[in-house]
């Protein structure tokens, strides 16, 4: 195995780390979020993305990017949280092809309801991923990084 062979052997390890550690954490998220409030990661993703905004809306692909999704699964999503209550959509005041999404009070509700349960799930799987020695490194860098301000 030559140099470059060792960088991408490092990274692709790196690559699987990562990916473990999500698998752990989202397998949490999913669990404690659909058991206590009938609510995916995905749609909570969406609530959170639209609870950062000023306003609380964003366009529909600025949505897709935050929630990793395609522009046709952003859409699925948007309808099944407006026919929940959770969001609407509104035609932008300066081009009328453009389409904002914005929480609704409901969805701020429910929002500020589930909250607490995602962080608390979050520590719980961190501190289980934490346990295992292949993940350790990963979530002690993750400790480090400093908070966002709002």
């Amino acid at each position: 195995m030559g140099i470059a062979d060792d960088a991408v052997e490092v990274r692709a390890t790196g690559w699987r780390t990562l990916a473990a550690l999500h698998a752990v954490i989202e397998t949490s998220l999913e669990r404690e979020l659909m058991r206590r409030h009938a609510l995916s990661v995905v749609e909570f993703t969406v609530l959170d993305a639209l609870s950062r905004q000023d306003g609380w809306h964003m366009r529909m692909a600025q949505l897709a990017r935050a929630a990793a999704l395609s522009p046709s699964a952003t859409t699925r999503l948007v309808n099944r949280l407006e026919d929940r209550g959770l969001l609407t959509r509104v035609l932008c005041a300066d081009d009328r092809r453009g389409i904002y999404t914005e929480l609704t009070a409901k969805g701020r509700k429910e929002y500020d309801r589930t909250r607490p349960t995602y962080d608390k799930a979050l520590e719980q799987a961190l501190g289980e991923a934490e346990e295992l020695p292949e993940l350790a490194p990963l979530v002690d860098f993750l400790h480090g990084v400093p908070a966002p301000t709002r």
